[in-house]
């Protein structure tokens, strides 16, 4: 891996039949994505209201991750939860009654309904300034600007895709361009919906340097069609603490079903912090500038899928309080591999049911529907993602789809020769931006 690139792109789609109402054709020039955009409102949010918000989005960061695991135990897996999140936190704006009450509750959102998307919008320009006060100082003593010349990168950025002359409600779409930013594309899916869809797909590829080439499969956007909502995230991240290729040699992994293989271990004796909470080891290693890091968590062996299914906000808390610095050997599996499922039994098994259902959903603050007919709902929940981890950095893309239808050391301080939990967070606002699992290291190296 020559970039040392993470990068993720989560989208929303919605989508539906327009009962007995035609829109106004757009031109085949319009089928393409303006460019992306910061929110046009600067908020004003509290560091209580940013930190209330945060609590929540990890909360449902590990409950949706919980979910997605227990249907793939034996992979290995990723999900990029603050992408989701953003994506459906544009798509609960439009929601109303007891939609809105499934979603709020299944979303983790505490913050009163008037501050969250201001809230969002905060936390979308913390994240998206990480890069802004790097120094210099912060980069490894060997860093080449000539080889790698970002050596840190986080940016959020969204665009939405709507059928022209569809009565959108000014106030929904005043939320998105407020604090999620990107004025309205109008494009035409009732002429020409699978150029759109292909032209959504390529934005996306974009986004992700080609990492994620079509997460809209063929027939998702139809003519019935009338809102995408897109969220792309990137980021580019060398390891503060880069490893030693020199070190890196053959080992044994042995994976969750107990088979071994031999993969190639990345191993530096390093300081960093780390803790032994419940018997799991962890270690958080720092990418460059120290704001963002990989907590890796390796359970005790034999017990990874019961630790697995303990493992929550809570928990995730209690090991982040207990690191502290400690000198020792870091042993991790270069690892490599793609990750592709469907949210929404995830997301009605969090409670957000009515979203999905076709006579009870209720979507009336997005549109006013009292001239097409029918009504707006969630078909499907796209979600595909991409990692690659070396001696240098990472390297990732996640992109998600949510389609709504209107019907009608010295020691050694960490040895992940097994099956280990990882998350990648924001440090200083504790914001999960991925989580997964490695159960089988040799698979994530073929």
């Amino acid at each position: 891996m020559d970039r040392r690139r993470y990068l993720a792109v989560s989208s929303a789609l919605l989508a539906g039949a327009l009962a007995g109402c035609t829109a106004p054709a757009a031109s085949q020039a319009d089928v393409s994505a303006s460019a992306p955009s910061t929110p046009a409102l600067q908020p004003d949010v509290d560091s209580d209201t940013l930190d209330e918000l945060v609590t929540g989005t990890n909360t449902f960061a590990l409950d949706l991750f919980d979910e997605l695991r227990t249907a793939a135990e034996s992979e290995n897996l990723l999900v990029s939860p603050i992408s989701a999140t953003i994506a459906l936190a544009m798509t609960y704006a439009g929601s109303s009654g007891t939609t809105r009450e499934q979603m709020r509750a299944s979303l983790g959102y505490t913050v009163a309904d008037h501050q969250l998307h201001a809230a969002f919008n905060e936390l979308q320009r913390t994240l998206s300034g990480r890069d802004d006060d790097l120094d210099g100082e912060d980069l490894p003593s060997d860093y080449d600007e000539g080889d790698d010349p970002v050596p840190f990168q986080l940016s959020l950025v969204n665009a939405i895709w709507g059928q022209a002359g569809f009565p959108f409600r000014d106030e929904y779409r005043t939320t998105l361009e407020n604090h999620y930013g990107g004025g309205l594309n109008q494009v035409d899916f009732v002429e020409n919906p699978d150029g759109v869809r292909e032209a959504i797909n390529a934005w996306i590829a974009d986004q992700t340097d080609d990492r994620i080439e079509a997460l809209l499969p063929a027939d998702s956007i139809t003519s019935e069609t009338v809102l995408v909502l897109t969220n792309a995230i990137s980021f580019m991240a060398n390891w503060r603490h880069p490893f030693d290729e020199d070190q890196t040699e053959p080992a044994e992994f042995t994976a969750l079903d107990g088979s071994t293989s031999t993969v190639q271990m990345m191993s530096q004796d390093v300081q960093v912090p780390a803790a032994t909470v419940d018997g799991a080891q962890a270690v958080e290693l720092p990418y460059v500038g120290g704001t963002t890091g990989m907590l890796i968590v390796v359970p005790p062996a034999g017990e990874f899928a019961a630790y697995e299914r303990s493992f929550d906000g809570e928990q995730l808390g209690r090991i982040v309080d207990a690191l502290e610095p400690q000198r020792g050997y870091v042993n991790l599996p270069r690892f490599e591999f793609d990750s592709s499922c469907k949210l929404e039994q995830a997301l009605e098994a969090l409670g957000m049911t009515d979203a999905f259902d076709p006579d009870a959903a209720d979507f009336s603050r997005m549109a006013d529907l009292s001239e097409t007919g029918g009504n707006l709902f969630v078909d499907q929940v796209y979600h595909d993602t991409s990692i690659s981890v070396d001696e240098q950095g990472t390297e990732a893309a996640v992109a998600t789809g949510s389609v709504v239808n209107l019907v009608s050391l010295p020691p050694t301080v960490l040895n992940a020769n097994r099956p280990f939990l990882f998350v990648i967070r924001d440090r200083p606002t504790g914001t999960v931006l991925f989580t997964g699992h490695v159960v089988d290291a040799g698979a994530a190296q073929e």
